[in-house]
């Protein structure tokens, strides 16, 4: 198989596109480093792509060793044909090779091992085909493979061994399996039982059906969910005439003979108990496997979405984590992230020391000057907020507040990282600090967290774990190097999903900071042990340096281009001093008039890394999430029973899944927004939208939306 070329057919790209991005990934680049600054020689192909092409590279080889592994076996058998060989290199996935390979691998002890080990494989070999120049009737042939001594009593007997035989050679033929395997796949159904007395969470499943080829991934997962639970009984059904019909005209010779009904019995049985049964699961495991792939998907999207929501600057935040016996956690974090001052008030039951708690709450926001109140979205919120709301307003300003998922909160706050942070803070208290920087910066806090924690996805459970920590893995380095690292206030977590840098890496420029101060250029990382002139190429460019009087530094042209950027001012009359002041708006124009090629050749560089670098000039130091709206801060409290059909309001997105959207607008009751009201692009975690209530049921705490 050339795999470079299939990479490129079932991507879509060029040969030369996905030969490029291999050689790169092989010799140990990064994606981020390949997509951000190896466009010429890729194509311009993003990080998604890329990471598409190295997932699927890293299959195609598996299946190739696959491929060469069975090939040496079939050698070592000694049946190793042309034939054989042609069908082995043209198979496309690992179920066309175990197809193929069905027939030839060491087999357990089976009815047709056992009736080839008493003798009745030439018998099998004599009903197959047909040898009507016999003259005796077909029980006296089977007579002559009667032996007490192998276990063949009588004819009889050698006749069904004979069958097992024919039936299992029937079940082991590649292009049977392939067909009956569509048929099944394209005419089957789902079948779900309650078991027993099953749990109500599954009771929309009790003896419900669907189309394998329609089945919705959720529901897939869901029913799987059920059946480990035991509460579900899950069955794979189809109308067995329609395999039957297609199985029985190629199994069984056509002619008329003696032995055609033994053959015609061999092959039924062959479906009933060996194809069938094999296909079921085959198709049950390909459902949960393209579930999952979908799952993880959808996870990783909002993931995406999620990191790189826009973060809120220049304000100082007040964490508020709601409780009840155990009281609300306070925590006041300045624009930098720093805390000045935490607390924990009771305002709820069983204590309500409401009066109290209101003082507390009102001091510390006007002793801070706090902005914005986050509350966390866990156990207590919806008094939490309605408390939080009523404070507010007998505050003068605009203080706003923010409901804040708090998802993995309590996974950092206990972690051994926040316990040497604030070694002398209660887990609580630290998981207050959490909720307010998350809304400061959601990136720089959430990188801190296992991905798995932070509760965008569904199913996330029952996927398999190792796929979804690489791709969720993936997606936090995707994101991080896109938006840029401040390199003297990230920290280590943040750091170590820089491309090419690890966390022992990180934790060493950590320590280089703390030691030395802050870093003054980009070359300084040089110094820091274990980055070499390698892991430099791969990092530097995703790094600022806003301390730095290389103004370069704080922009993403890496290095390798500082020659190339500087003559492009000087050719063109600027200085690093109008890029600080941001006074480029000319540059683009004036680039365009003296003929793109013709500058880019003078530079010795290419047209996309020419328009990069222009891009970078024109607004140093930015962050591509503030063009992103800003999170949605509320004054007022809302209660779900206040909802009536028609209202619109705005709401912003917490969740997306197979069948919809999850929208927090405001009454701590995230309201749905079905697949079928989308109008328009699939909505992403993070997005504010404007939406409609359609539905409210306030009993069940269920609201339905449409967009506005």
């Amino acid at each position: 198989m050339d795999i470079i070329r299939t990479l490129a057919e079932e991507l879509g790209i060029r040969y030369d596109q996905a030969e490029s991005a291999v050689m790169m990934l092989d010799s140990g680049d990064t994606v981020p480093f390949i997509a951000r600054y190896r466009k010429e020689r890729t194509g311009a192909l993003d990080d998604t792509q890329l990471r598409k092409l190295s997932q699927r590279l890293e299959y195609l080889r598996r299946l190739d060793d696959r491929r060469q592994e069975i090939i040496l076996s079939l050698e070592n058998q000694g049946k190793l044909t042309a034939e054989l060989r042609s069908a082995i290199d043209a198979a496309s996935g690992v179920t066309e090779l175990d197809d193929i390979y069905r027939p030839f691998r060491p087999k357990r002890r089976t009815r047709a091992s056992d009736a080839r080990e008493r003798g009745l494989e030439d018998l099998a070999l004599i009903l197959l085909m047909q040898q009507e120049r016999y003259d005796r009737p077909l029980d006296e042939i089977a007579a002559d493979f009667i032996s007490g001594e192998k276990g063949v009593p009588d004819a009889a007997a050698a006749l069904s061994g004979a069958c097992d035989i024919i039936a299992e050679e029937i079940s082991e033929n590649a292009g049977f399996r392939k067909v009956l395997r569509s048929i099944v796949w394209e005419s089957g159904y789902i079948h779900v039982k309650k078991s027993g007395e099953g749990s109500p969470v599954y009771a929309m499943y009790d003896d419900y059906s669907e189309a394998i080829k329609t089945i919705a991934p959720h529901r897939v997962l869901a029913i799987d969910r059920g059946e480990r639970e035991k509460a579900l009984k899950v069955s794979v059904e189809i109308d067995d005439e329609l395999p039957l019909s297609w199985l029985i005209p190629r199994a069984v010779p056509s002619r008329e003979s003696p032995a055609k009904k033994y053959v015609e019995r061999a092959a039924f049985d062959s479906w009933a108990r060996l194809i069938r049964p094999s296909l079921e699961r085959e198709i049950r495991t390909a459902l949960t496997d393209k579930a999952s792939g979908g799952a993880i998907g959808v996870f990783a999207e909002n993931l995406r979405g999620l990191l790189k929501s826009a973060p809120l600057k220049d304000m100082t935040v007040l964490g508020f984590d709601p409780g009840y016996g155990h009281g609300c956690k306070l925590a006041v974090v300045d624009p930098t992230g720093r805390v000045l001052d935490t607390g924990v008030i009771y305002p709820h039951k069983p204590q309500q020391r409401t009066e109290e708690a209101e003082k507390t709450l009102k001091a510390l926001i006007e002793k801070h000057r706090v902005g914005v109140v986050a509350i966390g979205n866990g156990t207590a919120s919806r008094e939490s907020e309605e408390f939080v709301a009523g404070v507010l307003r007998t505050l003068p300003g605009d203080v706003r507040y923010c409901i804040v998922s708090e998802a993995g909160a309590s996974v950092w706050s206990a972690s051994d990282d926040a316990a040497k942070e604030f070694p002398d803070m209660d887990v609580t208290r630290r998981s207050a600090v959490s909720i307010a920087r998350r809304l400061q910066d959601p990136l720089a806090e959430l990188v801190k967290i296992d991905p798995k924690a932070i509760g965008v996805g569904q199913y996330q459970h029952d996927l398999p774990q190792s796929e979804l920590e690489t791709a969720l893995d993936g997606v936090v380095e995707d994101v991080v190097n896109e938006v840029g690292v401040d390199l003297n206030t990230a920290s280590y977590q943040l750091l170590s999903h820089v491309s090419g840098l690890s966390a022992g890496v990180a934790k060493n420029i950590v320590s280089r900071r703390d030691r030395e101060g802050k870093f003054t250029a980009r070359w300084q990382l040089l110094d820091v042990p274990r980055v070499g002139e390698r892991t430099y190429e791969q990092c530097a460019g995703f790094l600022r340096v806003p301390e730095s009087d290389e103004i370069l530094d704080n922009t993403g042209v890496h290095p390798e281009s500082y020659a190339a950027a500087k003559k492009l001012l000087k050719m063109f009359g600027y200085t690093a001093a109008d890029v600080r002041g941001g006074r480029l708006f000319e540059l683009r124009k004036k680039i365009i008039a003296a003929g793109e090629s013709d500058v880019a050749k003078s530079l010795g560089i290419g047209l996309m890394t020419l328009s990069d670098i222009v891009g970078e000039l024109e607004k140093p130091g930015r962050d591509i999430r503030d063009s992103l709206p800003p999170p949605v801060l509320r004054r007022g409290a809302l209660d779900i029973s206040e909802l009536k059909t028609g209202d619109e309001l705005d709401g912003t997105v917490r969740n997306v899944t197979d069948f919809g959207a999850f929208i927090d607008i405001g009454v701590h009751h995230d309201g749905l927004l079905h697949v079928s009201k989308y109008r328009g692009d699939k909505p992403k975690v993070g997005q504010n939208l404007k939406v409609r209530v359609i539905s409210v049921e306030p009993e069940r705490g269920r609201i339905g939306l449409e967009r506005a």
